[in-house]
């Protein structure tokens, strides 16, 4: 039996921050800075595509994808598509938004997908009674047509993560990337036990690009 409870860390941002300490974890972490006009300004300017999200939440709640293309700009929440011809625009929408908490901007990944739904992974890791850690699932979340969150609470679709690897790749890579999922979680976990101490179970969300990398998009001390 697990520890079920363990130290709770609400704050997505310690937890980043931690994780790209490590060298081998950080090309995993889609670059992330605070949200403020100037870094929102600057990120879509590289990337062209970010999800702003709050620092602390969970389910999805209050994750909205951005985009920019040529001078004008768009946001997706939920299924819900606002579009802007200023940034100055845009910028005042998700502003009010935010409602005063605390958000980050991380690039977009364009995920793979099932036919046309975005699909990411829910690696499930609990701390034994004798103190060692365990995956305890691993498990694919393909997003509800026409939503861009996987989340389950928002309609996604819960699949093992060997079908769901296999339906968005093929049988090939299921090994692999199932091994790579692994090796960064409890990598990452080490990183974050040191850093955190107390933590008792994690729910890494990781995806996996239409490449095939890997990412980690957040870490979970509350795992559903």
């Amino acid at each position: 039996m697990g520890n079920e409870q363990g130290r709770q860390l609400a704050s997505k941002w310690a937890k980043t921050e931690a994780l790209l300490s490590h060298a081998q974890i950080a090309p995993h972490i889609p670059p992330s800075r605070m949200f403020s006009k100037e870094n929102l300004s600057s990120m879509l300017n590289q990337h062209s595509m970010v999800v702003v999200k709050p620092v602390r939440g969970a389910g999805g709640h209050g994750v909205i994808k951005v985009s920019r293309e040529g001078g004008s700009y768009k946001y997706t929440y939920y299924s819900k598509t606002n579009h802007f011809q200023s940034f100055e625009g845009l910028y005042k929408s998700l502003n009010s938004k935010r409602n005063g908490r605390r958000y980050l901007i991380q690039k977009g990944i364009s995920l793979a997908t099932i036919s046309g739904r975005p699909i990411d992974y829910r690696v499930k890791y609990v701390k034994q009674l004798d103190g060692k850690w365990l995956i305890s699932a691993i498990v694919g979340r393909l997003a509800k047509p026409g939503l861009f969150v996987t989340n389950i609470c928002r309609g996604g679709t819960l699949l093992s993560g060997s079908e769901g690897i296999r339906r968005s790749f093929s049988s090939a890579v299921v090994g692999t990337k199932k091994k790579e999922m692994r090796t960064l979680t409890q990598l990452s976990t080490e990183v974050l036990e040191n850093r955190f101490p107390g933590i008792g179970q994690l729910g890494f969300d990781f995806g996996i690009d239409q490449s095939g990398k890997i990412w980690i998009f957040e870490v979970n001390t509350r795992p559903q």
